[in-house]
């Protein structure tokens, strides 16, 4: 039975990136609805109409719209071996409509969080430098340059701390997502469909977990 993998992680956790290994290496497409509605713009169907008319009126797509969206991308060849979903459920009453879909489609629906203590969170988001020529990411705690705020691969250039790097701005980041992600977390480990990885370690390290739970080998 293929698989349904709910990644969820906060601002900082590193989910992009294991979204991103699992697409490379077990073929799983990233499905992401931001990506769906993106798409519709262009596309001459019903239901690309009915979704262009309801954000050009600045209104929220309805659950019962995102859904119809959602199977329809996740019908396609492409996802017939499972795939991954990226910003969709946001909400435990979306999730429930999952469970529906993937009864529709005989797949299984695996939830997995990468899990990161809001202080390391923190430290990842404020400590990171990026060098403007070569994009490299550095951070003042955990992958600190070589000299201070120059580029390793690149002396002359001086590294760039993003605006919304501050303290300020991260926090209520972080807060946002525990306030509007806790209900889905709380959904999944009541339904015994929730695991949970340390995202503290490499990025290769928490791969192999994540691959172990996906194929069922964990």
């Amino acid at each position: 039975m293929s698989k349904i993998i709910v990644l969820m992680g906060a601002p900082g956790a590193g989910k992009g990136t294991q979204a991103r290994l699992l697409q490379e290496r077990l073929g799983l497409p990233q499905i992401s609805t931001g990506d769906m509605f993106r798409a519709l713009k262009e596309e001459k169907t019903p239901l690309a109409e009915e979704v262009r008319t309801i954000m050009e009126a600045g209104n929220l797509v309805p659950d019962d719209v995102t859904i119809r969206v959602v199977r329809e991308r996740t019908g396609r060849e492409d996802c017939k071996q499972g795939y991954i979903l990226d910003g969709f459920p946001r909400t435990p009453a979306q999730a429930a409509m999952l469970e529906k879909l993937a009864v529709e489609q005989g797949n299984r629906i695996q939830a997995i969080l990468v899990d990161v203590p809001v202080s390391e969170l923190e430290k990842r988001m404020v400590g990171r430098r990026s060098c403007p020529l070569c994009g490299e990411i550095y951070n003042i705690h955990f992958k600190p340059p070589k000299v201070d705020n120059a580029c390793d691969l690149h002396p002359q250039s001086q590294l760039i701390h993003r605006a919304d790097d501050n303290p300020e701005t991260v926090q209520a980041r972080l807060t946002t997502f525990e306030n509007q992600t806790r209900p889905l977390l709380d959904y999944y480990q009541a339904s015994n469909l929730l695991r949970r990885v340390d995202g503290t370690r490499e990025p290769e390290a928490i791969y192999t977990d994540i691959e172990r739970i996906v194929t069922g080998k964990s």
